[in-house]
């Protein structure tokens, strides 16, 4: 048995132990040592690098660390094997994926307007927002020597009385409460209860002078990070944020890899293990402990994420899902329970959850959907949801279509060798000057924050000033030099953002050709998915009135940047609105009106599913716009006058 000490530029350690051979980067995660969780797990990524302080490992030279790094120390965690007590030094963009994950500020009229704004919008299309959950009232006459009822029965008849229900139900969590609540609050009690025209469930009992908030918690589980909301039932307050990144990642950056980690022995297991016990669980610990709120409060839960996560995190076998003809096992469920999962709230709160309709296109993008309103406007509208999957949904008040593209995690800056979520020190958005090619970046966090990474909005917006400023070729090659471009020893070039001593991390904040021929294909598969759905109804993109996007892609995307390296369409900008996690907005709004579930499911039994992967033409649409911006560039015409002009 080794120690491995895992030290942060912070001074913070953080010790674990291991047996000879063992991998480090399964040790770190072991450890709750998030050394950057986009990690493929192969060394083909190169993002998660280590330093050596002391001690010795077994680890295989990669194309990712320089000879001269390797002397310094170098290694990548993925590669390394326990061989010796190690110390190593886990670099600043690494940690700070999962443990400082960016989490919105409540107090942000921003971030209050998303949901207000949703709330409201589904008001005027006439959804009322009303749930089944309540606190009632209830006074009993005491026991006596006359009146010998049990206290069970006594509840019973008096909720019964109260609510004019034949049908109640009272839980063993409830029933084991009872006698003391009863007698510590003089047989004057308040209930939480879920009530239906025929039916009653009692979930919680408390003194009559208690104050009671109905709990609910609405969750987006994305393939690569999750997001939550911790909210008062009653009135929809939010009484508490969190994101952090999914910790199934540490088994494939794609929902396939997933699939296939899944069926191995106990695989299923650790994969509703890893999105669970290490992800949702520590949330719902952080949210309840910043609004000071007991877990066992929280009575409802609503989940939106895509087939295949909706499958692992309920415990079922999604193998189905990847081989013809991609039969999932549910589309839509109402049996599932906190207790049935380990979720760490009431074991008795029922889990909502939003409907899929495909094998690829899942409860995220029903419930963004909902959120997106396409569904009340006459108007052909388009809406998409980039992540780690490309969801896309086209139509109007009369009808929709949805398809789905594996886009790759690169739009959340997977697969990008300094890529990173908008946590603090992401390049969020960027230009370059034309002449001298020195870049102009804004970055996340507080003013002096320095750059260590870029995030989804900021690799569209270097890509495309690259590219506009005749840096770059249609394929992603560097054509022109300067001190911000460099080559390695292979060749292949790269354009340096922030110099190592600019930077807030160990070295340059760069964007190489490998990570531009990535984005490429992430964004070709987006383009080619809109234009074979678009083909498919005999549409063109100049029918299309609005398009609306969504994804944790950044604090926001400039939307010419995308048009201009040919992820979207060539419209009038003024067509596009950015509406942020519409997913985590869409199980919110499911969770606090029951209505608004019912419509979602309506959405979705009305909603028609293109696979992708049958359409013929696809794949030639894929090919063409895996070029900056199309192989057609007649198809792009702002942006070769912008080209022109520039």
């Amino acid at each position: 048995m080794f120690k491995v000490t895992f030290s942060f530029e912070d001074g913070s350690v953080v010790e674990a132990f291991a047996n000879a051979g063992d991998n480090l980067l399964e040790v770190a995660r072991g450890a709750n040592v998030a050394i950057d969780a986009p990690c493929s797990g192969n060394g083909a990524c190169g993002k998660c690098r280590v330093r050596l302080k002391s001690g010795e490992l077994e680890s295989k030279k990669t194309l990712h660390i320089s000879d001269e790094e390797y002397q310094e120390g170098w290694r990548l965690a993925c590669c390394s094997k326990i061989s010796a007590d190690v110390n190593v030094l886990v670099p600043d963009i690494a940690s700070a994926y999962k443990s400082r994950m960016k989490v919105a500020d409540l107090s942000s009229k921003e971030e209050i307007a998303i949901f207000e704004n949703a709330k409201r919008d589904v008001e005027l299309a006439g959804i009322e927002l009303k749930n089944s959950l309540e606190v009632v009232d209830v006074t009993m006459d005491p026991p006596s020597l006359d009146d010998t009822m049990p206290d069970n029965e006594r509840l019973t008849r008096a909720l019964r009385k109260y609510l004019n229900i034949s049908r109640v139900r009272i839980p063993y969590a409830v029933l084991k409460k009872l006698p003391d609540v009863l007698r510590e609050s003089n047989f004057s009690v308040k209930c939480v209860i879920r009530a239906t025209s025929d039916d009653m469930f009692v979930y919680d009992i408390f003194g009559k002078d208690e104050d009671v908030v109905i709990g609910g918690l609405a969750i987006d589980i994305g393939t690569t990070t999750v997001s939550a909301v911790l909210i008062n039932m009653e009135n929809g307050e939010i009484l508490a944020k969190s994101s952090a990144g999914n910790g199934q990642i540490r088994f494939g950056a794609d929902v396939i890899n997933r699939i296939v980690e899944s069926q191995k022995p106990g695989g299923q297991k650790k994969l509703q293990d890893a999105v669970i016990k290490e992800t949702i669980n520590p949330m719902i610990n952080e949210m309840c402990k910043s609004a000071k709120f007991p877990k066992n409060r929280i009575y409802r839960m609503c989940v939106a994420s895509n087939t295949t996560m909706n499958h692992l995190f309920a415990g079922i076998n999604s193998d189905p899902l990847r081989t013809e003809p991609y039969i999932p096992a549910f589309f839509k469920t109402n049996s599932l329970f906190a207790s049935d999962v380990g979720i760490d709230i009431n074991k008795d709160a029922h889990i909502i959850m939003a409907p899929n309709i495909g094998s690829y296109v899942g409860g995220d993008i029903t419930a963004g959907t909902l959120v997106s309103q396409i569904w009340n406007r006459p108007e052909f509208s388009l809406f998409i949801d980039l992540g780690t999957n490309g969801e896309l949904v086209f139509g109007n008040s009369d009808f929709m279509m949805s398809c789905a593209c594996s886009a790759g995690p690169a739009f959340e800056g997977g697969d990008i060798s300094c890529g990173m979520r908008a946590t603090d020190g992401a390049i969020e958005a960027c230009t370059i000057d034309k002449e001298t090619m020195e870049p102009t970046y804004k970055i996340v966090g507080d003013p002096g924050t320095k750059p260590v990474g870029l995030c989804g909005s900021g690799i569209i917006d270097v890509i495309s000033e690259l590219y506009i400023c005749g840096i770059i070729n249609p394929k992603g090659k560097f054509i022109r030099e300067g001190k911000r471009i460099k080559h390695d020893k292979y060749g292949m070039g790269s354009y340096i953002l922030a110099f190592e001593d600019e930077a807030g991390s160990v070295k340059d904040v760069e964007i190489t050709e490998v990570d531009i021929d990535n984005f490429i294909r992430a964004k070709g598969a987006i383009f080619s998915a809109i234009r074979t759905m678009l083909t498919s109804l005999d549409f063109d993109v100049s029918m299309i009135d609005d398009v609306y996007v969504a994804g944790g892609i950044g604090s926001g995307i400039n939307m010419q940047n995308a048009v201009n390296i040919g992820m979207f369409p060539d419209i009038p900008i003024e067509k596009f609105h950015y509406i942020g996690n519409s997913s985590l907005t869409g199980a919110y709004l499911m969770l606090l009106s029951t209505p608004a579930e019912k419509k979602t499911y309506e959405l979705a039994s009305n909603m028609t599913y293109m696979e992708l992967s049958t359409v013929p033409i696809y794949m030639d649409e894929f090919v063409g716009a895996c070029f900056i911006p199309h192989t057609d560039t007649s198809m792009f015409p702002t942006v070769m006058e912008e080209i022109q002009n520039r």
